[in-house]
């Protein structure tokens, strides 16, 4: 049976190809707008379903695949050393531009942050959902403002959850990183996908 990855990021492609070769890939296109007071991780859980749940309706026989990631900081100190983002402003997004990531960075400066990675998985032949998520944590450095104005203008990592892209230069402002599976940060937890597809009988290898 053929997989189907429900996602638009190049990030989530590139790793579903370190393990896949040939797969069709389908866009959701669905708002994702968090009910209000929805915990961060039910967030990401029901976006990762709505986004197969969608993609299922239009494909038969196949087994799709919806994923979806929020970074979050655990242990916010005292606004970051003037960051500009309040304490319990904790959900770290794409920041879209150099001044909202010079925040975050900021904001992140001596404090931990949590990748949480969720996705599912559908068989659209026999109706079956798998669920799984991993989390991955980075420490980070204490950053001065030139360190993270530095390295925004070489990095420029505008699309990243929290301006971090530690499979390029991000990594030098990382003190250390903790979890079972790296790929979990960049957005797709392989270890786990892959239990998942061969729970369907669907090889890697």
């Amino acid at each position: 049976m053929r997989l189907v990855l429900g996602s638009s990021s190049k990030y989530r492609q590139s790793l579903l190809r370190r393990i896949i070769t040939d797969f069709d890939i389908d866009s959701p296109s669905i708002d994702e707008i968090a009910h209000d007071r929805e915990p961060p991780r039910d967030f990401a859980q029901r976006m990762a379903l709505e986004k197969a749940q969608v993609v299922a309706k239009r494909w038969q026989q196949r087994l799709i695949l919806g994923s979806d990631q929020i970074a979050y900081c655990i242990n916010p100190g005292n606004d970051a050393a003037g960051s500009g983002l309040s304490t319990q402003d904790t959900i770290l997004g794409k920041p879209e531009n150099h001044a909202k990531a010079k925040q975050q960075l900021a904001f992140c400066s001596g404090q931990s942050v949590v990748f949480y990675t969720t996705c599912c998985l559908i068989n659209t032949d026999t109706g079956k959902q798998q669920r799984f998520s991993d989390t991955y944590t980075l420490h980070f450095k204490s950053l001065n403002e030139d360190l993270i104005e530095t390295y925004l203008q070489k990095e420029q990592p505008y699309n990243c959850a929290g301006s971090i892209k530690t499979e390029g230069l991000g990594i030098a402002l990382i003190a250390r990183h903790e979890g079972d599976d790296p790929s979990c940060l960049i957005g797709l937890p392989l270890i786990k996908l892959i239990s998942a597809l061969e729970a369907e009988n669907y090889r890697v290898i």
